[in-house]
């Protein structure tokens, strides 16, 4: 087992390690980084890796190669920001609303859950993450403007700073300045980091790593205004089909989505299995791709994380990639990036 303790330098972004699926593009960000990549089967990762506070304790995670270094405590002996209490208050909400799930059943409101989680989670993995957060590919303004709209609906957050968020996760990955590693805690990296914003400003800094979006006047205004929307999306529900459809499109959806997402940050760096040698603990999990629409092949994102396909293999199910493509053939995605063959080689584990 080998303790890796040294200080990860970041790359230049959109390095040799892409390739056009069709065609050139030259968009990259400063900001944006890629890791080095480091050699070994297997390995103990201890994430203290440009760690300014002293390490108190340590322990591992069962089954896991993650090690806990100094537990972060997310709700005791920190302050609390006014967005803090309201992501707590909404957090708290759609897990009691959907507790009402068994008392409003029926078969109009079950169809509008599957519709909003599968709409919504496309928005999330498609838009937020393969197009906004990577820039996997372009797509036309307004198809990019719809998707993040969706998005917004999905209560994960304004589309700033989930990008700016998520960018930071892997410049930082697996170390004391990531927003959510399991080294800092399993349940952290779950779901207790979105309540406390303070640490991801104090570690990593501010939303200048998504400034193409902040210059953009659409997600600024619904980063000003994303409570209004949410607001109008529940009470849209609550017209249409009154508590039913108000406790299942936003109560037990949202829990729905929340944990299919907070699965990728925690049971994705936890559990699973690595086919790529990156410097972090990321995973491929099947039962989680399959309910993520692909997010779940976790390391071979973190081995190539600007490429459009997750599922890298031919048996592993990525349903966002398979809508990539479809997007692609009628000519409303382009530029999509793909992993060239002879770096897939040079980081595969075997």
């Amino acid at each position: 087992m080998v303790s890796l303790a040294t200080t990860l330098k970041p790359l230049s972004p959109f390095s040799s390690f892409v390739k056009q699926h069709k065609t050139s593009n030259n968009n990259a960000f400063s900001t944006y980084r890629t890791h080095t990549y480091i050699q070994t089967q297997k390995y103990t990762f201890v994430g203290v890796h440009d760690a300014p506070d002293q390490v108190e304790s340590s322990w591992g995670i069962p089954l896991s190669e993650a090690v806990v270094v100094r537990k972060k405590r997310a709700f005791w002996q920190r302050s609390w920001n006014y967005w803090d209490v309201i992501r707590l208050v909404q957090v708290a909400g759609v897990h009691f609303l959907s507790l009402l799930a068994p008392f409003h059943l029926s078969w109009s409101a079950f169809r509008v859950f599957l519709w909003i989680v599968a709409i919504n989670g496309i928005c999330i993995t498609l838009c937020y993450h393969r197009n906004l957060s990577h820039r996997s590919f372009d797509l036309p303004k307004w198809l990019e403007y719809l998707l993040a709209y969706g998005g917004l609906l999905a209560f994960q957050g304004d589309t700033i700073e989930w990008v700016s968020n998520h960018r930071y996760h892997h410049k930082h990955c697996d170390t004391q300045r990531d927003p959510h590693s399991p080294t800092q805690g399993f349940w952290f990296s779950h779901m207790a980091w979105i309540f406390d914003s303070g640490h991801i400003h104090k570690k990593c800094g501010g939303q200048e790593n998504a400034n193409d979006l902040v210059r953009q006047p659409f997600y600024k205004f619904l980063q000003r205004t994303i409570l209004l929307h949410e607001m109008a999306f529940a009470l849209l529900l609550y017209i249409c089909g009154r508590m039913p459809f108000l406790v299942w499109g936003i109560g037990v959806v949202n829990v729905a989505r929340y944990h299919g997402t907070f699965l990728v940050n925690s049971v994705c760096h936890t559990w699973g299995t690595r086919a790529w040698n990156t410097p972090d603990l990321s995973k491929n999990n099947l039962w989680v791709a399959a309910i993520t629409f692909g997010e779940g092949w976790h390391n071979n994102h973190h081995a190539f994380e600007f490429s459009a396909r997750h599922g890298l293999e031919w048996w592993q199910l990525d349903f966002t990639w398979y809508l990539i493509k479809f997007l692609e053939a009628i000519g409303l995605a382009t530029n999509v990036k793909l992993p060239f063959e002879a770096k897939k080689k040079t980081m595969a584990c075997n």
